[in-house]
């Protein structure tokens, strides 16, 4: 972990945390890198509760933000086709095998459905023939062909600081079927702005998935529900944001000062 620190004042400033990697280092080390004396900028309220737990209380929340003017919905919400968009990901973390088989199990009782992935691997030959795949799809494709083209947008994952992928698709009009990953409880509560399940359980991710496939209004009455939430994780919401928490930091008392000591530090790191 870097510290950076503004001479004038010596305050110290860590990195933005954005997920909890307890699988990637010893949980002593992780939480003694939490536990350093820096101000501390986490991306969820999940991550901000973990915070809390280990004592440390100088720690703000700042949620990802969402470019609203590229995600955004283009094709109507109401009668989109039975599509699903997922993430790909050979990490074992992001549990891409598990949506895997939660689509297959829901294509049993739907045929019909179409699913869609895209990620930034080669597709891997174990993926079923019947799973269309873009590997490093420009975001044009994502947005307009993935994003805007599906009813359902699946998120598998063990644990997510934030869960993105989700939020960008909820903002183009997507019904959220997700795996309670942490981070997404930001804009996903179970049964209201999506469905929700335990991670590793491919089999209830496939039971949300057949609820809202065969429920034409709470599909549509979920993606809405979202669509509105994540339209506050906004960049301008977010620099506003990190402004105040700049000036809270160095403690400017001075009338006039602010723009000047908050330059300062910007230009020293």
């Amino acid at each position: 972990m870097e510290m950076r620190s503004l001479p004038r004042h010596g305050t110290l400033f860590g990195p933005l945390i954005q997920g909890y990697e307890s699988w990637q280092a010893p949980k002593e080390m992780i939480d003694a890198t939490w536990r350093a004396p820096l101000h501390k900028v986490v991306i969820s309220k999940w991550l901000l509760e973990i915070a809390k737990e280990l004592g440390c209380q100088d720690t703000v929340c700042i949620p990802n933000a969402v470019d609203h003017q590229r995600y955004r919905v283009t094709k109507p919400i109401e009668g989109r086709r039975p599509q699903v968009g997922m993430l790909f990901s050979l990490s074992q973390i992001k549990g891409s095998i598990d949506g895997i088989k939660a689509l297959t199990i829901t294509r049993e009782e739907y045929p019909d459905l179409k699913a869609v992935l895209f990620g930034t691997p080669h597709r891997p030959a174990w993926i079923p023939s019947w799973i269309e795949y873009h590997e490093n799809p420009p975001q044009e494709l994502i947005v307009n062909q993935i994003y805007n083209n599906s009813s359902v947008f699946l998120s598998s994952s063990w644990a997510e600081g934030f869960a993105l992928p989700p939020a960008e698709a909820a903002a183009c009009g997507c019904a959220i079927v997700a795996t309670d990953s942490g981070g997404i409880r930001d804009f996903v509560e179970d049964g209201v702005t999506g469905l929700l399940s335990a991670a590793k359980t491919p089999t209830a991710l496939a039971g949300n998935l057949c609820r809202v496939l065969k429920n034409e209004n709470l599909r549509v009455q979920l993606a809405k529900a979202c669509n509105g939430v994540v339209a506050r994780f906004s960049w301008e919401q977010n620099t506003d944001r990190l402004y105040q928490h700049i000036i809270k930091v160095l403690n400017v008392g001075q009338p006039g000062m602010e723009q000047v000591q908050v330059q300062s530090y910007l230009d020293a790191v």
